[in-house]
């Protein structure tokens, strides 16, 4: 058996499968090898969830062993990782800071398929680990690699100032969080939903405005003033001319959910008259992945999560969940499958 082997939640066209996973027989470079203590469903997971891989991208986890050439990390150490894996290190986004753009980036789902959070363990990249730090509980950390890397990368790469009025669209398992991180940065802050069901949480998270976008078919939704800034967080399309004419001049529009639908009916004439812009965000480059936690660690940012052992019926019934939008706001695996292999073995 190979040194480093372990038990494994992956996907299948069948469902999830129980197994397995043989990583490596040494470590070499500045490889680190970590027991995973926790990890976050994201709704990503579910578009791998047919493919034969390790599934689960939020993990957080505790440094069991390193490589030779590790210098940054120690034995003990709590560290998380989130969906980039690796990059170049040679082109110009990587030079700039930016290799989450990396023309050879390594991400979830297309690279490392045996190195999911949902296992008892996995091999990563030194340079690619985030410590996490103290004050930050491990469970509110994992969501934080990818949910949390995503709502503040849109607000910090986007030069957010404490003066801008900021809406959040959806009030789910990135809204929430987006809802936190705009506030404590000193924005006014407005949640967009279809409905006031989720008003009184969507205070509660630091919006100091409630939207109401479902309107009667021709009307305008009203807000108290235009916004520098509009997050969609969520998956679906949206009514982009409802939105644009409550969006300053010279604002932005920035979509945050993943969506396979093309963009359709953006009014353009409203774009270059008022130069607004319609912008995406793709999680975090490494150096505003670390301000994320070092912030949320100050400013006690939590996420809304329910949690769950880790083992693959309770994973499959997870999924099942997500599809109906049935959790407020994410799943959080605990790892019990370090348990069961001790036993097996």
């Amino acid at each position: 058996m190979s040194k480093y082997t372990e038990t494994v939640l992956k996907g299948s066209p069948d469902g999830i499968v129980q197994t397995t996973s043989k990583l490596a027989d040494k470590l070499t470079g500045h490889q680190v090898h970590v027991k995973v203590t926790h990890c976050g469903l994201c709704f990503t997971d579910h578009h791998f969830a047919k493919a034969d891989m390790v599934l689960g991208h939020e993990p957080v986890g505790v440094v069991e062993e390193l490589g030779p050439d590790c210098k940054k990390l120690k034995k003990g150490d709590v560290v998380g990782w989130g969906y980039l894996h690796n990059a170049c290190g040679e082109c110009q986004y990587c030079w700039s800071g930016k290799e989450v753009l990396c023309t050879d980036r390594q991400m979830y789902g297309y690279c490392d398929k045996e190195f999911g959070g949902f296992g008892t363990g996995a091999i990563l990249k030194e340079d690619f680990l985030y410590k996490i730090p103290e004050g930050l509980d491990a469970a509110d950390a994992a969501v934080l690699q990818c949910a949390g890397a995503t709502v503040f990368s849109a607000l910090y790469n986007n030069n957010v100032r404490p003066s801008d009025r900021v809406g959040i669209v959806g009030i789910g398992g990135l809204g929430h969080l987006a809802l936190q991180f705009a506030n404590k940065m000193g924005c006014h802050v407005a949640a967009f939903s279809t409905s006031e069901s989720k008003k009184e949480e969507a205070m509660s998270f630091g919006a100091h405005e409630f939207v109401v976008t479902k309107v009667p078919e021709g009307e305008q939704f009203k807000v108290e003033q235009p916004f520098d800034f509009i997050i969609s967080t969520v998956s679906g399309q949206l009514d982009w001319e409802q939105y644009y004419k409550v969006l300053k001049r010279g604002g932005s529009i920035i979509t945050a959910g993943v969506s396979e639908d093309p963009v359709v009916k953006l009014p353009y004439g409203s774009i270059l008259a008022n130069e607004q812009k319609f912008v995406g965000t793709l999680v975090a480059s490494r150096h505003v992945q670390t301000l994320m936690l070092e912030f949320a660690a100050r400013h006690k940012i939590k996420a809304a999560k329910e949690m769950l052992d880790m083992n693959k019926e309770n994973l499959e019934k997870a999924f099942e969940r997500l599809e109906k939008n049935d959790v407020r706001y994410r799943f959080v695996l605990t790892n019990t499958l370090e348990k069961a292999r001790k036993c097996e073995l």
